[in-house]
């Protein structure tokens, strides 16, 4: 055999897959179809890498198997990553809800994770494509350099996420060809589109963010919401497009600290010659306010002149305001692909495929998708790390 395991992919997942198995005495090959490695870490975090966050819980994933997580992130947890950090001497600060960043730059990850495979002896090929991967072990990747063995082959090619720097299906491809189910990929943590309907609403309004809270189903995400000229972004749509499917709606409450009819109400005493929209902009911008007034149906006149069904009913509207997607901005602007390979096929305890020994997927090739703010690059180094113990 030329190696003893063969990781393809230079990301996260796979960097640290290969460090860790190379400090097991391995002999290891990293294969790479771009020219540079960890080009998604670079673009991550405006440029500064948001690593990991503190907050790190398996609740913080989607899977089919919401409990598949559970036994890397026990073994590998944000406070190792950060001992890993400090050997190299980089500096880091947080931000809110426990996401961690590099003070300077992103680069300081990609150096560090090369220098841990260098330090490992792990052999790095850019710029060379894999191929087919056959063989039951020891497993054959086609490359245009020719054939490559290995005794384990690690899938760490990510997902379909930002096709710019390279995403493809790899991974679910070589899955399929032996017969290893793959749940159907969909973009996760992307700005959501919307009817012409909605558009003539939302548009006017593009560039303003509101603190709220966005529903679907039972995922309930608080943080801001970003209107544009395309539809619904920011933080808190992202993380809810990752639970939306097609033909579900979305809510909004737009007043999340505010029972808002008992205080439309309040206010047609306290203010009765106040606009309601005038009264709403204490609370909202100006703008916004003015919309979902109008959406809700109530004129502009005075508050005290207002009927209560109709502050009610605006109350209501304010802390519920449903509308339906018609889809996301897709692949292009994804920051993560939900699904992959089915976690039911792995092991929790390896990334191994059961049905085929020494076939390992790590990071986002597996049916894990996380929240924003650092836990998808925290799976990709816990499942990285505990497949590099193994492989």
């Amino acid at each position: 055999m030329d190696f003893d395991v063969i990781v393809i992919g230079a990301g996260a997942a796979g960097l640290m897959c290969a460090a860790a198995a190379g400090r097991r005495g391995r002999r290891v090959l990293v294969l790479d179809h771009n020219d540079q490695p960890g080009r998604k870490i670079l673009i991550s975090g405006g440029g500064r890498c948001n690593f990991t966050n503190l907050g790190v819980a398996p609740d913080r994933y989607l899977s089919g198997n919401p409990h598949f997580v559970t036994s890397a992130l026990k073994r590998y947890r944000p406070a190792d990553f950060l001992d890993l950090l400090r050997h190299h001497r980089i500096p880091w600060h947080e931000r809110s809800h426990g996401e961690l960043f590099c003070d300077r730059s992103a680069e300081d990850i990609v150096t560090m994770l090369l220098a841990e495979c260098t330090a490992a002896g792990v052999e790095l090929r850019y710029g060379l494509k894999a191929g087919a991967v056959s063989g039951d072990g020891p497993f054959t990747v086609a490359t245009g350099a020719g054939g490559l063995s290995a005794a384990s082959v690690v899938l760490a090619t990510g997902g379909l996420s930002i096709p710019k720097i390279g995403a493809s299906g790899f991974a679910h491809a070589v899955a399929r060809r032996y017969d290893v189910p793959v749940v159907t990929p969909r973009p996760g943590l992307v700005p959501l589109t919307f009817a012409e309907a909605d558009l003539a609403l939302i548009r006017p309004l593009s560039g303003i963010a509101v603190d709220a809270i966005v529903s679907v189903g039972r995922a309930r995400f608080r943080e801001a919401v970003l209107l544009t000229h395309r539809g619904l972004s920011g933080p808190a749509v992202l993380q809810a497009s990752s639970y939306w499917r097609d033909g579900e709606s979305i809510a909004i409450d737009w007043l999340p600290d505010l029972d808002a009819a008992a205080y439309l109400l309040e206010r047609k005493t306290s203010r009765p010659k106040a606009e309601v929209r005038t009264v709403l902009a204490e609370h909202l911008p100006a703008r916004l306010a003015e919309m979902v007034t109008t959406r809700a149906g109530a004129d502009a006149r005075p508050i005290g002149q207002t009927p209560h069904a109709a502050l009610t009913a605006l109350g209501t509207e304010l802390k519920n305001w449903k509308l339906t997607p018609t889809g996301t901005e897709g692949w292009r602007t994804a920051e993560i692909t939900v699904g992959g390979i089915d976690t039911a096929a792995l092991s929790s305890k390896t990334m191994e495929i059961k049905t085929r020994p020494g076939l390992f997927a790590v990071g986002e090739a597996a049916d894990v998708a996380g929240w924003l703010g650092g836990y998808n690059f925290h799976w990709a180094w816990a499942s990285g790390w505990v497949a590099g113990q193994f492989a």
